[in-house]
């Protein structure tokens, strides 16, 4: 009898032993949110996800759980819900609206976001030092007055600007507010055109031709989507276009100041590795990037009739 009981507990623990054997080895589910499809996204996605890998984190130790709302509002709530009751260990967002729209769930779990460009004012958190919602991450803030140097250092004289934005993206009417304070104080005059959706995006950029010397589009996931759009519609007009993205430069827009896609999300996927760890999220500050390269689009230049010159040509990443 004594045989069997301990036989009995040899093998209890045998089986508590494999139990615990297995848990350890069940990978960590890390749940991307995306609001649409368009290259900075992939880019900024692909960037974490890369470098993840780099950091050791292989396919059997993290499996990414990737979701796209395809623009849609009503499907983003829905893709936050399901993310959460997938059994997510952590979250990465995407830009500002699938960092709010996750928050505005109230779960325990941790997030990490990607691209928020003011996240005081998206109600992320309220001090980028110490984050205090369970949320950190990157912010890829424009400085305009950057924006408007290059302008100046490109097209010289311009003195009206078009300004097409988003109003219900956080992000874009911030980074608006900021241009406009800026032209104010130097002197210069805009006119803006707002859409709610990227349907009225041809309609926004046809109402500044004739109005404006020049257009500069904010960090705006809406107006980005139909980049091609303004840009088709404002080099047939001969006005140049700033965009806040090397993906804007590549859809047509004319240039920009420009923060690596690829490298925000590299960024954000060292803060995960800190949290994975052991680090808390309020120990996490969220991040600023500021590492800038001046992105031009070279069929674009000659299509408003730009020149470059040798100076510029030195310092910039051409693209198509």
């Amino acid at each position: 009898y004594p045989m069997k009981k301990l036989f009995a507990a040899i093998v209890s623990l045998v089986l508590v032993l494999s139990l615990a054997a297995s848990a350890l080895a069940d990978p960590i589910r890390v749940g991307i949110i995306q609001m649409a499809d368009n290259g900075a996204f992939t880019d900024m996605r692909e960037g974490y996800i890369d470098h993840m890998r780099e950091l050791g984190y292989g396919e059997d130790d993290m499996v990414f759980d990737y979701r796209n709302a395809q623009g849609d509002m009503t499907n983003l709530v829905s893709i936050c819900q399901a993310v959460i009751e997938s059994g997510a260990d952590y979250v990465v967002t995407i830009a500002t609206p699938p960092t709010q729209a996750f928050l505005n769930m109230d779960s325990d779990i941790p997030l990490f976001f990607i691209s928020v460009s003011d996240p005081i004012a998206a109600g992320v958190m309220t001090d980028m030092a110490h984050p205090d919602k369970n949320a950190t991450g990157t912010s890829n803030a424009i400085p305009v007055d950057e924006m408007f140097k290059l302008s100046d250092q490109l097209t010289p004289g311009c003195t009206t600007y078009g300004l097409i934005y988003c109003t219900s993206e956080v992000n874009s009417v911030s980074t608006a507010t900021q241009a406009k304070e800026y032209m104010d104080a130097n002197g210069l005059k805009y006119a803006e055109a707002v859409v709610t959706n990227s349907g009225e995006v041809q309609q926004a950029v046809e109402s500044l031709i004739g109005r404006v010397d020049a257009i500069f589009v904010p960090n705006d996931s809406v107006v980005q989507t139909a980049m091609t759009v303004v840009a088709e519609a404002a080099c047939d007009a001969k006005l140049p276009v700033y965009g806040s993205s090397a993906v804007m430069v590549a859809s047509g827009a004319f240039a920009t100041i420009s923060i690596s896609d690829r490298q925000i999300g590299a960024i954000t996927a060292d803060m995960s590795d800190q949290y994975l760890k052991g680090a808390a999220i309020e120990d996490i500050p969220a991040l600023v990037v500021d590492e800038f390269t001046m992105v031009i689009n070279k069929a674009t230049t000659e299509a408003i009739g730009v020149t470059l010159s040798d100076e510029v040509l030195s310092q910039a990443e051409l693209v198509e």
